[in-house]
């Protein structure tokens, strides 16, 4: 057997492995490819093509004459601000999170690591909402004065991706090996120097990694800016979203597309980098120890507590509590369970089409097909990606289809989604996806499959080759060593990808909100459309519905997160 990439040589191979091997392997390259050529690039390059080759003709001058607007650079600037900004709050916010989540033992850990994930997989639009009543003028913040400003958008961003930083950055801590902050501190270091020069170097990696994938968030923010932002502040995200919706403008959606690629694919090349660097990382470090009790007796444990209790108490729990509150607010002023009584009905002025229970159960179906494509798609992309051949160009093969899947997180959900609109109006191999209702779930899928593939890539390359190389030995087959020995392995992994594709799908807006017809709306895209009808009661409404919605996530990735399997580090 070949031990690097874990191919089974023809002296171990039983009956036709030798000639049925290679063909399950490519058949495990060209499902993905061909998903991603048909659902992303195709319907990308349709758009761009759309605004560049208007009549026929090829004319670039777009790139000119958007580039010259002050307005593109004024945007440029807003987004690449918000993305600093978001990171390196998330960062700060994040290291003391993880040094208690993951190096001290305390009752209710598991409790507060599933409470610290929620954000991340909470829908932008709910976020978005559940800030906006924050730092109204009525609400709990409003004397800061929040409401439509760049702090209010940085602050939900946060909000959102502190998670990213505690996972990543946790699964790491935890191996680190404590004799060499002991002998640093042996020595006559005090503990903010043993951080400085022993703690944060060995951390390096996964910080580097965790800090490039929140600004890849932040950078492409499209829900949380639409919401929050109002007219003054905006990104390259919600002006792709205005030019394609209000002015039908592809041309500078286009070029907007186009630059904002480019930013973003600076920012996944330096995520791979480092991301190969933290599972460098991560195999020289040993295994997973157990957390030592929280001691009050060492500053570094109180000062850790403190921050952890300050920051989820006002970054997590005052946001979330403030929207469930708000809710129970009637339109008359009184409190009590109107407006969810309301959410049986079309709001005020029949704003929606369909109710938002009926949205409910349009989202949950939806959100379960997506998440079963999105297993498919990105479970062989992983199970590709995690072998290691041995020849230099099937190595840089297998590390450029890991880049391709991770392309969605840095293109317009927007984009995708008006691509579609323009790209499957016509039946696609036989099926009319605009009839079939396959539509929706596989636009939410293409957004969902590299959340799958990062959350079991790292526990199938954790896998000791040496177990295929026994069963395959044993007499294994190719089929019988992945479900014998890669399967039980990464099932726990793959429970935790089918939570966060289901919670992401569940929650996805961008490309539905092109995409849903008005009496198939989802649960995302009818709270948007109630937040823009005038009344008292369809704003109850949105806040009903987005605690509903919230609710529902939340339990997805509370299930989730007891499924974590945390021998490769995780990632999300």
């Amino acid at each position: 057997m070949d031990r690097d990439s874990g191919r089974l040589t023809p002296t171990n191979r039983p009956g036709h492995g030798p000639r049925l091997a290679p063909f399950l392997w490519g058949a495990a390259v060209v499902v993905p490819v061909a998903f991603l050529a048909v659902f992303f690039a195709w319907p990308v390059a349709a758009l761009v093509v759309r605004g560049f080759v208007p009549d026929g003709v090829l004319d670039l001058t777009g790139f000119a004459e958007v580039l010259s607007r002050p307005r593109t650079w004024r945007l440029v600037g807003l987004t690449l601000t918000q993305a600093v900004l978001g990171t390196v709050f998330s960062v700060l916010l994040g290291l003391p999170l993880a040094y208690l989540l993951y190096r001290r033992a305390f009752p209710g850990r598991t409790l507060a690591r599933g409470l610290v994930t929620v954000p991340f997989v909470l829908p932008a639009v709910v976020v978005g909402v559940a800030f906006r009543a924050l730092f109204a003028p009525g609400g709990t913040l409003g004397f800061l004065g929040l409401e439509e400003s760049l702090a209010g958008i940085v602050v939900a961003l946060v909000f959102f991706n502190v998670s990213v930083v505690v996972r990543t950055v946790g699964g790491l801590w935890e191996r680190l090996d404590p004799r060499a902050e002991e002998a640093a501190a042996s020595l006559g270091a005090g503990p903010a120097r043993v951080f400085r020069t022993v703690t944060l170097p060995s951390l390096a990696p996964a910080i580097t990694s965790a800090a490039s994938v929140v600004f890849l968030f932040c950078a492409t923010a499209f829900g949380v800016v639409l919401v929050l932002g109002g007219v003054r502040y905006g990104t390259i995200e919600t002006e792709i979203w205005t030019r394609t919706t209000q002015f039908l403008d592809l041309r500078a959606a286009s070029v907007l597309s186009i630059l904002q690629l480019v930013v973003i694919s600076g920012a996944l090349a330096v995520s791979a980098r480092a991301r190969r660097r933290r599972e460098a990382a991560l195999h020289l470090v040993s295994a997973r120890r157990a957390a030592r009790p929280l001691s009050w007796r060492s500053p570094a444990d109180v000062a850790a507590a403190l921050a952890g209790v300050a920051i989820v108490a006002g970054l997590i729990v005052l946001p979330l509590a403030g929207l469930v509150a708000r809710s129970f607010r009637e339109p008359d002023g009184s409190w009590g369970p109107g407006n969810y009584l309301a959410l049986g009905t079309t709001g005020e002025r029949n704003a929606l089409v369909v109710t938002v229970w009926e949205a409910t159960a349009t989202s949950l179906r939806i959100a379960l097909a997506a998440t079963v494509i999105a297993l498919v798609v990105g479970g062989l992309v992983a199970l590709v990606v995690s072998r290691r051949p041995r020849s230099v160009g099937a190595r840089r093969a297998v590390g450029t289809l890991d880049g391709l899947f991770m392309l969605p997180l840095g293109v317009s959900a927007v984009t995708v989604g008006f691509g579609f609109l323009i790209t499957m109006d016509q039946p696609v191999l036989g099926l009319d996806l605009r009839t079939s209702g396959l539509l929706v779930p596989v636009a939410q899928a293409v957004v969902a499959v590299p959340l799958v593939v990062r959350t079991v890539l790292p526990v199938l390359r954790a896998i000791d080759p040496r177990l295929r190389e026994v069963a395959a030995v044993l007499g294994s087959g190719p089929g019988r060593v992945l479900r014998t020995v890669d399967l039980p392995i990464a099932l726990r992994s793959v429970g935790l990808a089918t939570g966060f594709a289901f919670a992401v799908s569940l929650g996805e807006f961008g490309a539905t909100s092109f995409l849903a017809r008005p009496d198939g709306a989802t649960l995302p895209v009818v709270i948007y459309r109630l937040i823009g009808r005038p009344g008292a009661e369809n704003y109850g409404m949105a806040l009903a519905a987005s605690v509903v919605l919230a609710a529902l996530t939340a339990t997805v990735m509370m299930v989730a997160e007891r499924l974590r399997d945390d021998r490769a580090g995780g990632e999300f």
